[in-house]
C-alpha cells in the first residue's frame, strides 16, 4: 500500500483558511431547511442547474426534518430515530447478477453500531442550506481561484472552455471516434445523480460513523466515465491504513446491514463482496445508479485526481479512452470479475500508450509535478493538484484515428507482455520486479500510488490469450478498413449508452 501518513483523512482547510467559500457568505440566523434527494431530482431547475459537486467533502451537517415520499409512496426519515424495519428480504446469492468468489466471514467484532472519532469535524464551522436562500444546487457561484486547464470540481452552470475543447476529425475513422464519444461520455446530469445520492448516504453512514467522511471517486470524476458507468465511493473513518480483511469487511457489514433494515425506501440489492478490497454493492432507486463502496481504499482517491490531470491536459485523451473502453466491453475483455481487464488498467494502458510514442502526446506526471502527486498528501489537498497544471502541448498530431489504431498495434505486436510493465509513473515500460506479485502473471500494469498490479485478475492463460487475440484481430481488420464499425458497431453502441 501507500507510504503511512498521519494526516490521511484529514478534513478540508477551515473556511478562514480558504480563499473563498460560498458556505461562509451565508446567514447563520435562520431555520434550516434541507432538501431531500427526491425533492432535488423532481425540482424542474434540476435539469438546468448542476449541483456543487466536491470531490471532496460534503458540508451538509445532518439535521432534522418532516419526512417526504418518494415515487412509490413510501415515507422517507433522514432523522436520527431509528426507523422501523420493514420486512425486506435480503437477496440470496444465487439472485446476485455478478459474479464474485465469496467467503463466509466470522467478524470478530461486536456487531454492534460503533464510532470513530480519528477524522475530525470542524462542527463550529459548519452550516446548513438557510430557507430563505436557495440550496447551492440552484444558486451555484463562480470560484475564480480554480481556473487552470484542468476542469475544477465546481459548478457546471458555469461551463469551462476546455471541458468543450475536443479535437479536429478530418478523416472518416477519427469522425467516428469523435461522435461516439460525443454520444456516450458522462453527462452533467448523470454527475448530479450521483453526486445527490453521495450526499444523502453520507448523512445516513454518519450517524453510525458520526466522523467519517464518503469521496465520489473513479470514472465518475476521473474525466473518464460514460453515461453507464457506475458510481464508486469511497468512505474514509480513520486516518491510519486499515487493515481490508478484517476491519474494512466489518465496517461494511455494518453498512451493509443498515441499508437493508433502514434505507431500503431508496437502497437496493445492498451486497457485501469480499474481494481484496471489499465493497458493498447496493443500487439507488431513485437515480438508478448502480454504486461501489469501499472503506478507507485511499488510494483511489489519489488517483482518481492523477487521471482526471491526464484527461485534460491533451484534448485526445477522452475520446480514445473512451473508444478503447467500449470496444474492450464489445469483444468481452473488461470484465475484472471474470478473469479480463478492468476499465481502470484499460486506461493506465491507453496512458502509457500515449507516454511511449516516438513523440509523446503525454508526460508523466508523478515525475514532471512530484509535489502535486505525492502519495502521502493529505487527502483533503488532493483535489486540488489538476487545477494547477498546465495543458501539455505535443508536437505530435496524429489523428484520433491514427492513435486508435496504433494502440492496438502496440498491445498486439509490440509490446513485451512477458518480460514488462506498463508504468505510467515512469512513463515508460520497465522491467518485472521479483515479486510475488508480479512474477508468472500474464499481464503486468502498475498502480501508479501503491505500485501494485492493477490487472491481476488476469490469471489465466486462456483469458490472456483471448485478451491477446481481441488486440491482433481488431488491429488487422481496422488496419484494413480504416471504419471503426469493422470493430465496434457504431450504431448500436450510441443506442445502448
Amino acid at each position: 500500500m501507500f507510504p503511512n501518513s498521519s494526516n490521511l483523512g484529514c478534513p478540508p482547510f477551515p473556511l478562514e483558511h480558504q480563499q473563498y467559500n460560498f458556505f461562509s457568505n451565508l446567514p447563520t440566523n435562520v431555520r434550516p431547511v434541507l432538501l431531500f434527494h427526491q425533492q432535488i431530482i423532481d425540482h424542474p431547475q434540476f435539469q438546468s442547474t448542476t449541483s456543487l459537486v466536491s470531490g471532496n467533502l460534503s458540508t451538509v451537517p445532518p439535521v432534522s426534518s418532516p419526512p417526504v415520499t418518494y415515487r412509490n409512496g413510501s415515507p422517507v426519515r433522514t432523522s436520527a430515530a431509528p426507523t422501523a424495519f420493514r420486512g425486506r428480504k435480503r437477496l440470496k446469492e444465487q439472485d446476485v447478477h455478478y459474479e464474485v468468489k465469496r467467503q463466509r466471514f466470522h467478524s470478530p467484532h461486536h456487531e454492534s453500531t460503533s464510532t470513530n472519532h480519528t477524522v475530525p469535524l470542524p462542527e463550529d464551522r459548519r452550516r446548513s442550506f438557510p430557507g430563505s436562500i436557495s440550496s447551492p444546487l440552484y444558486q451555484a457561484h463562480y470560484i475564480s481561484d480554480l481556473t487552470r486547464c484542468v476542469p475544477p470540481l465546481r459548478e457546471a452552470s458555469f461551463p469551462d472552455p476546455i471541458e468543450a475543447a475536443l479535437p479536429v476529425a478530418k478523416d472518416k475513422l477519427s469522425r467516428q471516434v469523435l461522435e461516439l464519444f460525443q454520444a456516450c461520455q458522462q453527462q452533467t446530469l448523470d454527475l448530479n445523480k450521483k453526486e445527490l445520492c453521495r450526499t444523502q448516504l453520507q448523512r445516513e453512514i454518519q450517524q453510525i460513523f458520526p466522523n467519517s467522511r464518503l469521496f465520489l471517486v473513479g470514472s465518475s470524476l476521473n474525466g473518464f466515465g460514460t453515461r453507464s458507468s457506475d458510481g464508486d465511493l469511497c468512505l474514509v473513518v480513520q486516518e491510519e491504513p486499515m487493515n481490508q480483511k478484517t476491519e474494512a469487511r466489518h465496517i461494511l457489514s455494518l453498512l451493509q446491514k443498515h441499508f437493508c433494515r433502514k434505507l431500503s425506501n431508496y437502497i437496493e440489492r445492498p451486497q457485501l463482496i469480499r474481494a481484496k478490497v471489499p465493497i458493498v454493492k447496493f443500487r439507488d432507486k431513485v437515480s438508478c445508479v448502480e454504486f461501489d463502496l469501499n472503506v478507507n481504499n485511499v488510494v483511489g482517491i489519489r488517483n482518481t485526481f492523477l487521471l482526471r490531470t491526464y484527461a485534460y491536459i491533451e484534448s485526445r485523451v477522452r475520446p480514445l479512452v473512451l473508444v478503447v473502453k467500449k470496444w474492450a466491453s464489445f469483444c468481452g475483455i473488461n470484465d475484472a470479475s471474470r478473469g479480463t481487464l478492468s476499465s481502470y488498467s484499460l486506461v493506465l494502458m491507453v496512458l502509457h500508450y500515449l507516454q511511449t510514442l516516438p513523440e509523446p502526446i503525454l508526460p508523466s506526471l508523478q515525475k514532471n509535478y512530484p509535489e502535486s502527486f505525492n502519495p502521502t498528501m493529505q487527502l483533503h489537498l488532493v483535489h486540488r493538484a489538476p487545477c494547477t497544471i498546465p495543458s501539455y502541448i505535443s508536437k505530435n498530431d496524429s489523428t484520433l484515428g491514427d492513435l486508435l489504431l496504433g494502440f492496438l498495434k502496440y498491445y498486439a505486436t509490440e509490446f513485451d507482455w512477458s518480460g514488462q510493465m506498463i508504468s505510467i509513473r515512469e512513463a515508460k515500460a520497465i522491467p518485472r520486479p521479483d515479486g510475488v506479485e508480479w512474477r508468472n502473471k500474464f499481464i503486468c500494469v502498475e498502480e501508479p500510488f501503491d505500485r501494485t498490479n492493477t490487472a491481476r485478475a488476469v490469471h489465466e492463460k486462456h483469458k490472456f490469450d483471448i485478451i491477446l487475440d481481441e488486440f491482433q484481430r481488431s488491429w488487422q481488420r481496422l488496419r484494413d478498413r480504416r471504419d471503426l464499425n469493422c470493430i465496434l458497431p457504431l450504431r448500436e453502441t450510441i443506442q445502448n449508452r
